[in-house]
């Protein structure tokens, strides 16, 4: 009897790599609906059309109801902020990355001059574009 020589599998087995690619993507098809920026505030409905190409995170400032403002600094804002604070926080984010986006989410219960003396704010603090967010109806 002759031993045969067998040659080696140089075939990479991708199985168990898919197999985690599935998982990994039930798995943030689950959570994504839950990762949600800012204060929870009741948007006013407007047609309007998604922004697009947002290289850099948004920088979200809140204006609920009761006229208090909030910050979204990648945690969940918890306290409010007074509007001088927010000013002095937008304007040193803005000096290190000035194309960081930044949107305003009022709620629609809001007096029209509380967002305006915000969005006054947040361009003297460097702000030259300020977004509006709106819920499609």
């Amino acid at each position: 009897m002759r031993k045969q020589k067998r040659k080696p599998v140089s075939e990479i087995n991708v199985v168990p790599y898919i197999d985690v690619m599935l998982v990994l993507l039930i798995i943030f098809m689950i959570t994504a609906p839950m990762l949600r920026q800012g204060v929870e505030v009741e948007l006013p409905e407007a047609p309007s059309d998604p922004i697009e190409n947002q290289d850099e995170e948004p920088l979200i400032v809140s204006v609920k109801a009761d006229g208090s403002y909030f910050i979204n600094l990648g945690g969940t804002p918890e306290e409010p902020e007074k509007l001088e604070v927010i000013k002095d926080k937008v304007g040193k984010i803005l000096k290190q990355k000035p194309k960081t986006p930044v949107l305003v989410w009022g709620d629609q219960k809001v007096p029209y001059g509380t967002v305006v003396v915000l969005m006054a704010n947040l361009q003297e603090a460097g702000a030259k574009n300020v977004g509006l967010v709106t819920e499609n109806p």
